[in-house]
């Protein structure tokens, strides 16, 4: 499968199709907001599943009820149509898991 860096105008028209996800140093971005550890780490679970399954994989971290997620293509260094597929599933899962989403901060850089 050919994958191609997507321009800033199909980034834009993507990120109108998902939730609360943002662009933040030339990666797709969302901070996932959990009630405690155990649902951070169950949608951790969710997630990886699907990540094998496509073959792309996020950058991510975990700090008690928070995933901070960052979604880039290195094969392209940028983003492509992969990371909005990902996205897109990510908040299916976090729907299943009713989690509060929250954009990150410049703090959280």
């Amino acid at each position: 499968m050919d994958i191609k860096k997507l321009t800033e105008e199909e980034i834009k028209l993507n990120l109108s199709k998902v939730n609360d996800w943002k662009i933040e140093n030339g990666k797709l971005h969302k901070l996932f907001k959990f009630k405690n550890f155990n649902e951070a780490i169950s949608f951790i679970v969710g997630v990886s599943m699907i990540c094998e399954k496509m073959n792309h994989h996020p950058e991510w971290s975990n700090v008690y009820g928070n995933v901070d997620v960052k979604l880039v293509t290195h094969k392209v260094a940028g983003i492509t149509e992969l990371d909005f597929q990902l996205a897109e599933k990510m908040d299916d899962i976090a729907r299943r898991n009713v989690v509060t989403t929250k954009q990150s901060r410049s703090t959280l850089r």
